[in-house]
């Protein structure tokens, strides 16, 4: 997931009919009406899946998709947890961040965020001054590891942003998917909440635009290894697209269509349950330094759990 969001669907009720769509936002997620206006000119706000003006006015009953861009945090708590620091300097702070740890705090979730962490590092940094806090440009699935870039200046903020909104950024994961896949393709499917399970995304029509292209590394038999590449970066979209194409992520429990049960081989199949995640790993992330714009590329072998599960779908190479 790209450009650090907070994602909202709800159903308007009653007592909001007549609101203003960019009011009704704003005191619904408790941000500025200037950050869900320019969320709504982005198109990241449909109103029963079009895309209205900020002026609408909310009927009860209206369905609401929204991705607002996430402000830099101010009010973490530091917590010292450890980190996977690639590489830093004054603007900016590359990292491996592992599974399981979730990115930013959401409902809920107020510790052990990779944001608590940077918060820490950040303000230790400085002692007797004030705390830098981090500018978290884009994220990673709770269960996904890999390489992360986080600004530490608003300057190298506003300048990421805006190269992953122009899809500047080269974004490289690796995922074992079930099946055999040959070659190499393009996922060109807008992605939307799914309308009967709005914990989970779909390939919609009315969705957003999302595209994504693979490459077969390992054929496997039962599954493939690949290299996935995003132009964009919507919700889980490497695992709605694979399932979309029914080449689901191994390991996946959202997505995964039942596949890892159909595994024929027992010790497959284990491999995948002691996995206890979806196996997708970002393993490259590449784009512009914020201040002298001199090409950046940071690199993430896969972790151990990834790899052990991997040894059990033995291979040649291609």
């Amino acid at each position: 997931m790209d450009a650090a969001i907070e994602t909202d669907w709800c159903q308007v009720p009653p007592a909001a009919a007549g609101a203003r769509l960019d009011a009704f936002l704003a005191e619904r997620l408790s941000v500025s009406r200037a950050r869900i206006q320019r969320a709504i000119a982005a198109g990241e706000v449909r109103v029963n899946g079009r895309v209205l003006r900020p002026s609408y006015r909310v009927e009860p009953g209206d369905e609401i998709d929204a991705e607002i861009p996430a402000p830099v945090t101010t009010d973490l708590q530091p917590e010292d947890l450890p980190l996977a620091i690639l590489f830093e300097d004054e603007a900016i702070i590359a990292l491996d961040k592992p599974a399981g740890q979730v990115v930013h705090p959401a409902a809920g979730i107020v510790s052990g965020t990779l944001a608590n962490a940077l918060a820490f590092h950040f303000g230790g940094r400085r002692p007797g001054g004030a705390a830098l806090r981090p500018g978290i440009v884009h994220r990673l699935d709770r269960d996904t590891s890999g390489v992360m870039v986080v600004a530490k200046t608003d300057a190298a903020l506003e300048h990421l942003a805006g190269q992953f909104r122009a899809r500047a950024v080269e974004k490289r994961y690796v995922a074992l998917v079930h099946g055999d896949v040959s070659g190499s393709g393009v996922i060109d499917a807008p992605i939307g909440r799914d309308r009967k399970n709005r914990l989970k995304m779909t390939v919609d029509p009315a969705g957003r635009p999302a595209r994504s292209s693979y490459a077969a590394l390992r054929r496997l038999g039962a599954a493939t290894l690949l290299d996935v590449r995003i132009e964009t970066g919507r919700t889980h979209q490497i695992r709605v697209h694979c399932a979309h194409i029914q080449h689901p992520v191994a390991g996946d429990p959202l997505y995964g269509l039942g596949r890892d049960r159909q595994l024929r081989d027992p010790a497959q199949r284990r491999a995948v349950e002691r996995l206890g995640r979806q196996f997708l790993h970002a393993a490259q992330l590449a784009f512009a330094h914020p201040i002298d714009g001199r090409p950046m590329r940071f690199s993430s072998p896969l972790p151990a759990d990834l790899e052990a599960c991997l040894q059990a779908f033995a291979g040649p190479d291609l």
